[in-house]
């Protein structure tokens, strides 16, 4: 069974150089429901718009916890 987080992101372009440059390479956020998840960086390549990562993203992880997918459900 996979889980599934909503969390929204407002990551400008500016920080995300952070991850290209390879000074950072995991990101954390607050769930919608108020937890704090870490994730991989660069999960957010397909997400990235030319401003930066902006919106609602449903994260989905497998069973042991690992990424699955990421997608855009909202602003």
């Amino acid at each position: 069974m996979h889980q599934r987080l909503h969390v929204v992101l407002k990551i400008p372009a500016h920080q995300l150089l952070y991850y290209y440059e390879g000074e950072v390479d995991t990101v954390a956020a607050r769930t919608t429901d108020g937890r704090i998840i870490h994730f991989p960086a660069n999960v957010l390549r397909s997400v990235v718009g030319n401003h930066g990562v902006y919106g609602t993203f449903e994260l989905v992880f497998d069973k042991n916890h690992k990424f699955v997918s990421i997608c855009r459900v909202g602003d």
